[in-house]
């Protein structure tokens, strides 16, 4: 027993001495390779990397017919795989990444959410509605639909002039700066909330787009009977058009991956969670941008423009710009 354990252990000495200086050169080109500097590598490294990776490969082969120890087994085994993901794999630095996911990749997920966002936008429109009615009949249901610390002077005991004032006037206040990163990090939770519910059969998702259109519709239902409803319009759609369309796309995002867990067709439910999530995470990382540009419009632009018609043009632009960017087919999205 011990003469057969000692040919082992010379066979595997000798097969690591005759080969592993191609291993170590393979693994040194690779340490550079991911370290970010293939840029540096010659053209004979390059070269040189797929004659390296098959050997390394044909070692592996080798050292599991010959059941050599399980330690050179498993540096073949990592080895190989790092190869293989450099040789085979698709390498492109950040910069190409970033221009493919705003080319391609993030318009894509949109336009396969079209049924959901329609279905997320309709729902908003219905909560916006339905508490228009409501608050125009009883202007008790403001208070109910609209939180305290959101409302502030804007309430149905305030005067015309003053909810004039806080559609035109920062009302003393400074910091827009601050203001905007808080209105940017507040959507930002609404929309992360409408995504990450969608796992609940999108049923919370539904709900939070009929709330956020409820909100909407109270605001412009104590407006409106002030005389103020054209006025409001500019002050909410000059960030609204961009703001709402991105919490919709959150809601449809999320009301997407519910649909799968209800309908998975021939997938396994986890299987078709997975396959979905993909698609509304690339989506959401968008919708994330979308926000920001509207925490700065909010923040900033309502607050600093106050003509009304200025306002409209504004939002009229941003919603379009958005139809345009995703909706509008174009060779560069790489779409077959």
């Amino acid at each position: 027993m011990e003469r057969v354990a000692d040919q082992a252990l010379f066979s595997s000495r000798t097969f690591r001495a005759e080969r592993e200086n191609d291993w170590l050169q393979l693994e040194e080109l690779l340490r550079r390779a991911e370290a970010g500097s293939v840029g540096g590598l010659s053209d004979e490294d390059l070269l040189e990397l797929p004659v390296l990776y098959r050997s390394a490969l044909s070692s592996l082969s080798v050292a599991r017919e010959t059941s050599l120890d399980m330690a050179l087994v498993s540096y073949l085994e990592g080895l190989c795989t790092r190869a293989y993901f450099f040789v085979y794999g698709v390498r492109t630095s950040f910069g190409e990444r970033m221009a493919n996911f705003f080319a391609r990749d993030w318009p894509r997920s949109i336009r396969a959410l079209w049924r959901e966002t329609l279905i997320a936008l309709a729902l908003i429109v219905a909560g916006a509605i339905a508490a228009y009615l409501l608050v125009s009949n009883d202007p008790n249901w403001y208070n109910a639909i609209i939180p305290q610390e959101l409302a502030a002077e804007r309430n149905p005991a305030a005067t015309t002039e003053q909810l004039r004032q806080t559609l035109y006037h920062d009302q003393g206040r400074s910091g827009l700066g601050v203001f905007a990163t808080y209105l940017f990090t507040h959507n930002a939770q609404v929309s992360i909330f409408a995504f990450a519910l969608g796992f609940a059969f999108g049923v919370p998702t539904a709900l939070l787009m009929v709330y956020n259109g409820a909100m909407i519709g109270a605001f412009s239902a104590l407006f409106v009977s002030h005389g103020l409803g054209f006025e409001l319009g500019g002050w909410l759609l000059i960030h609204g058009s961009t703001e709402l369309f991105a919490i919709g796309l959150a809601g449809a995002a999320g009301l997407h991956i519910g649909t799968k867990i209800i309908f998975p067709g021939m997938e396994t439910r986890l299987a078709a969670a997975r396959r979905a999530g993909r698609t509304a995470a690339t989506a959401m990382i968008g919708v994330v941008l979308m926000l920001l540009v509207a925490g700065l419009l909010e923040g900033f632009g309502r607050q600093l423009i106050v003509d009304d018609i200025t306002r409209y043009a504004i939002a009229a632009m941003m919603f379009a710009f958005w139809c345009a960017y995703f909706y509008l087919p174009r060779a560069t999205y790489g779409d077959s």
